[in-house]
């Protein structure tokens, strides 16, 4: 949230939104060079060294992950992607831009041909953006994190009935926290899965998270 002296109101800038700074109206000198300043900020890289043990899938190696935290998103959404990651670990499952590209999702599996097996969003997407996923994956999911997604649950989930190739999975807020401890730009994490539950820790810190799934 950004307070702005010069016309007096605020301007909520939300990740979700992915809308560009071009889209603002005409600027005064001083907040044009906030703008400027603004596009000019870089994501910072995190890496994260998993050694995943999923016995539910009989998946069982290391990822040696880069992940880059847009400098409009929150540490928490970053680590939501590092889950999604985790529990549909393939060796050709990736992160994409992001928040830096409209059209590609969190994360997306493509077959080698370049078809898109998995689309993976993280938040709350509108019908809009879910309907293109489901019709471009084969399989298309959202992880839904945060306090105010039982709002956006209950609105949606009448309209996703029929996305009958569409996965979505609620990461609790309580769960969620517990993951601000491993955050480290450099994370060694171990991640054991078993029975929809995930044990994901470094050497001082464990957290357990058991996701509740939405829709199927």
């Amino acid at each position: 949230m950004i307070f702005n002296d010069d016309l007096g109101l605020i301007h909520h800038y939300m990740p979700s939104c992915r809308l560009g700074c071009d889209k603002l109206p005409a600027l005064k000198p001083s907040l044009r060079r906030y703008k400027h300043t603004r596009m000019a900020l870089k994501s910072t890289i995190y890496k994260a060294d998993c050694q995943i043990a999923d016995m539910d899938r009989g998946y069982y190696q290391p990822h040696n992950l880069t992940i880059a935290l847009h400098p409009s998103e929150t540490e928490e959404r970053m680590m939501v992607r590092l889950l999604a990651f985790v529990l549909n670990a393939h060796e050709l499952l990736q992160f994409s831009k992001g928040l830096s590209a409209d059209d590609e999702p969190d994360l997306w599996q493509k077959s080698l041909s370049d078809d898109i097996e998995v689309w993976i969003d993280v938040g709350m997407p509108d019908e809009k953006r879910i309907r293109k996923a489901s019709n471009r994956a084969d399989k298309a999911m959202v992880y839904t994190y945060g306090g105010r997604n039982t709002v956006w649950w209950n609105q949606m989930q009448n309209k996703l009935d029929r996305f009958k190739n569409l996965t979505v999975i609620n990461l609790p807020k309580e769960t969620t926290d517990q993951l601000a401890p491993l955050i480290k730009r450099t994370m060694q994490l171990q991640v054991s899965i078993q029975d929809g539950q995930i044990w994901i820790g470094d050497d001082l810190h464990t957290a357990h998270i058991v996701p509740e799934v939405w829709l199927i």
